[in-house]
């Protein structure tokens, strides 16, 4: 073990593999062969009545196997052996628990950490799981003191951010239940496919008993008096794909305490990049909420909480200083308003006849729309304030998908005022063409945007002939 962590610490990492592998070997050999434990190295030099009993020696020698396999669950990582990083650090947890080798902070962390790995690979069950048990032994750690006992401030402020750090994690975990959920049941236009909704909920009756099977051979955590606590603990949120809107709603409201958990601690002030990406967060959790919503109405209203909590952090966001949240911001802005823009149409289509009030409605969302798309991609130019030839490859869709979005918003706009109208389509036009004529120029763009390069060439065949028309409409005598 000790040539492993030498090696480890001067970044010799597959040497280190070779000396850590070769315990695991040993210690496997040597409880297959003898199974007693052996003598601690102390024991050479104390006197005979000093002599320790088998029990602490086993103990010690558990403990020892115990470093091994955390050791190498590290060296796995270095190495990018990801899956067999997760199992060794799986192993770790389970064996410190059963030896009661462990500091409850940094053991729940490093199972909320796991639990990232789990969702990675959809196994929701084994990352709730993670979860649950990193929350009832943090809650080991003491109670989180409150902020205005002074006392040990420096330990109770780390307290309090591992608690938050746990929340993220929990955070993390809701959303993507909700959006693999989300993936599974939408259509080709990203609406519930209730066909599929029954499907597979007929497929999940049948599966919930196998499932319990498989529940208990998974690696559960802990001794018994933890285990309950783990079990209570799980029993708060499902891990199995929401199928309709009142089982979303509940992973939602989990997800959303976890939030306000985690903001009491990652505040504006001083943790600017976290409390955006959490802010972040919520904000997807009401987006995946509304796709399970069926009423237009209560889905818009899910909309505009989005844009409220988006829009008050974007306001005091320097963008000098955060170029990279900011433009995130402006993107998932426009997106928002598309959305809800999109919706207000749909509404609008049932009414026998648009009124005024639906009209302007439909244009304001549209124009707020085009507004954020045209920050983000006025945020793309060079301090010269031009627009780049090439995009960078990060940048690249975005900022063809804003395009896109802005040529069928204005589209969209609504106007009795023919010349209005013919001006709309124009810039429309433009925005289409701009679509076409890059991906002709850089072939290798294409990749990114497909659909959206199909439709711009579809558009730019027939809009000019749609404006021909209008121009006839208008100018009748010349």
């Amino acid at each position: 073990n000790n040539l492993g962590i030498l090696w480890s610490l001067r970044d010799e990492i597959k040497t280190a593999q070779t000396y850590l592998e070769s315990a695991e070997a040993l210690y496997n050999q040597y409880m297959k062969e003898d199974g007693n434990p052996p003598l601690d190295p102390s024991e050479h030099f104390m006197a005979e009545e000093e002599k320790i009993t088998d029990q602490e020696r086993s103990k010690r020698f558990e403990k020892a196997y115990t470093h091994t396999l955390y050791y190498l669950a590290q060296v796995y990582q270095h190495l990018d052996m990801i899956e067999k990083a997760a199992q060794y650090c799986h192993t770790t947890l389970k064996r410190q628990l059963e030896y009661c080798g462990y500091h409850p902070v940094e053991w729940a962390l490093n199972a909320a950490t796991l639990s990232q790995y789990y969702l990675s690979k959809q196994c929701f069950m084994e990352a709730r799981h993670c979860l649950a048990a990193a929350s009832v032994i943090f809650s080991q750690a003491g109670q989180v003191p409150s902020a205005e006992d002074n006392e040990m401030e420096q330990d109770q402020q780390d307290l309090r951010q591992r608690k938050a750090e746990i929340a993220r994690c929990w955070i993390k975990y809701c959303l993507n239940l909700l959006q693999s959920a989300r993936k599974l049941l939408e259509d080709n236009i990203g609406e519930l496919d209730p066909d599929r909704q029954l499907e597979l909920k007929a497929q999940r009756k049948k599966e919930e008993d196998e499932k319990e099977k498989g529940r208990k051979k998974a690696v559960l955590f802990g001794t018994s008096d933890i285990c309950d606590s783990v079990l209570a603990m799980e029993e708060k949120v499902s891990s199995v794909y929401p199928l309709d809107f009142q089982e979303a709603r509940e992973i939602f409201l989990v997800g959303q305490n976890y939030v306000l958990e985690a903001k009491e601690f990652f505040q504006v002030d001083g943790y600017v990049t976290d409390h955006i990406e959490i802010v972040q967060d919520h904000s997807a959790l009401f987006k995946v909420l509304a796709f399970f919503e069926e009423d237009y109405e209560r889905r818009c209203k899910m909309h505009k909480r989005r844009l409220d909590m988006l829009e008050s952090i974007y306001v005091d966001l320097n963008p000098q200083y955060y170029l990279l949240i900011s433009r995130q911001l402006q993107f998932e802005l426009a997106d928002t308003y598309y959305e809800m823009m999109d919706l207000k149409i749909a509404i609008g289509n049932r009414l026998e006849e648009l009124d005024s009030h639906t009209i302007k409605k439909i244009n304001s969302l549209a124009q707020l729309a085009i507004k954020y798309y045209e920050l983000f991609l006025d945020s793309l130019r060079n301090p010269d304030r031009v627009f780049p030839e090439q995009l960078e490859e990060d940048v690249l869709r975005p900022a063809m998908v804003a395009k896109f979005h802005i040529a069928r918003l204005y589209g969209k706009l609504i106007t009795s005022d023919s010349k209005k109208q013919l001006e709309n389509m124009q810039t429309s036009l433009e925005y289409y063409t701009f679509l076409v004529d890059y991906c002709e120029k850089y072939p290798d763009a294409v990749r990114a945007v497909e659909t959206e390069l199909e439709l711009s060439k579809e558009m730019v065949g027939l809009l000019p002939t749609r404006m021909e028309r209008l121009r006839a409409k208008l100018c009748p005598f010349i």
